[in-house]
């Protein structure tokens, strides 16, 4: 995910638990408010009424004409004593004049006259549906939080994206850096303190990788110039020692064994610097590669190697595969894949070739069980049918080609040995 996202998705959640929390306050003190007015108005009318029935003078009608209503009645002093003298509550009233139920604020209060006597004075005012409210607080509320958050999350993009246009820069210019070539540093134009010490401590690790880089370079280049003029000196004065007809057949023996140790060391040595020029990407110059075409190629050199085993091979073309690579890294990978289908063959069994304008398969006869996936693409893995001579770095390579381009390689067995480039 990127952090952007992230950034917005909390943004979003606290703000929805902000806003919802300050909702329920103000919904709460809106009500308060309402109530203490109308709990004000109940008081001053409930007084008067209470002043004039204990100064016996003559009641106001029970409706005043403005919706206020009052009723008056004896209570005993048993109930007087048991009850608060005053008490508030919401309470649904039948309002006579408008024919329906309506909701009220009601104030119960207890007095007694000179007499002793216990009165309860009910007075009571309609009130707004607080229910209503409620709606319309939430209603509001939900449009504010979407208006809100829409404008806080645009208004944060647009902050971030111009805040971390030097990041964005440095990260571009990281991307598209590729070891082995020079490249300018990137121009931040930031006066930012952080992006300018992130900026300086890149390029002090890309030039610094580019240092150890080249000097493995140059000691790789080294040693496996030095390794091959020995190794192929050693060679020819083995075979200029097999031509000395002094030696008996044991002698041959052992220099025909030591010959092919010398011949398994070189192509070892060819391999292992092979693979790190390909996984250090000395290869470049990518252009658009048929594949058809190598595989075409290929199966006519390979025919003679093909035809010692007996080995038929069924190729099914249904579309050209093209790919942008280097092209000796598509020749060493598909050759790498139609040795491997040859060395790990029986006598007489078969490879089929299928191509697709999206993916390659090369399937092979071989053992009845399939390989371990696990350690099959890893470095001198050979299994346990292994041809003489051989490094274990055939698929390796294969990897490392496929790996480069972006290349998907998977193993399966489906009664064959099947390798599937996608």
């Amino acid at each position: 995910m990127k952090l952007i996202y992230r950034i917005l998705v909390r943004l979003s959640i606290a703000l929805l638990v902000l806003l919802a929390i300050w909702g329920v306050l103000f919904y709460l003190a809106v009500i308060d408010e309402v109530n203490d007015e109308v709990d004000d108005s109940l008081e001053d009318y409930s007084e008067l009424l209470i002043t004039r029935a204990l100064a016996g003078e003559t009641l106001p009608d029970h409706s005043d004409g403005s919706n206020n209503y009052y009723f008056l009645s004896k209570v005993t002093p048993a109930y007087a004593n048991t009850q608060n003298h005053i008490r508030y509550s919401d309470e649904m009233i039948y309002i006579k004049e408008k024919k329906e139920t309506e909701p009220a604020r009601i104030l119960r209060t207890i007095f007694k006259d000179k007499q002793q006597q216990y009165y309860e004075l009910t007075v009571s005012v309609p009130t707004i549906e607080k229910q209503d409210l409620q709606e319309a607080i939430w209603n509001w509320m939900l449009l504010l939080y979407i208006t809100l958050l829409l404008l806080i999350l645009i208004i944060n993009t647009w902050i971030y994206y111009q805040s971390m246009r030097p990041l964005f820069v440095l990260l571009k210019w990281m991307d598209q850096y590729t070891i082995g070539k020079t490249r300018t540093p990137p121009d931040l134009q930031t006066k930012i303190t952080e992006f300018q010490k992130l900026n300086d401590a890149a390029v002090r690790v890309v030039d610094r990788n580019q240092t150890i880089y080249e000097q493995q370079k140059q000691f790789i280049g080294n040693v496996s110039h030095e390794l091959q003029t020995p190794l192929a000196i050693c060679q020819n004065r083995l075979e200029m020692l097999a031509e000395n007809e002094n030696l008996n057949e044991e002698q041959l023996t052992e220099i025909s064994k030591i010959q092919q140790t010398l011949s398994y060391l070189i192509r070892l040595n060819k391999s292992l610097l092979f693979l790190f020029r390909i996984e250090n990407g000395q290869y470049q110059d990518p252009c658009q590669i048929c594949l058809n075409d190598l595989i075409r190629t290929q199966l006519e050199d390979y025919q003679e190697i093909f035809r010692y085993k007996n080995i038929e091979v069924e190729w099914n073309p249904q579309n050209n595969l093209t790919v942008c690579m280097n092209e000796i890294l598509a020749t060493a990978l598909i050759s790498n894949l139609l040795k491997n289908a040859f060395v790990h063959n029986v006598s007489s069994g078969k490879i089929h070739i299928e191509t697709t304008d999206s993916h390659l398969i090369i399937c092979n006869t071989g053992r009845h069980e399939a390989l371990d996936s696990g350690r099959l693409f890893k470095r001198f893995y050979q299994g346990k049918t292994a041809g003489e001579g051989s490094t274990g770095l055939g698929l390796s390579i294969a990897e490392s080609i496929c790996k480069l381009y972006h290349l998907q390689l998977r193993y399966e067995y489906n009664g064959m040995h099947c390798f599937h480039i996608e």
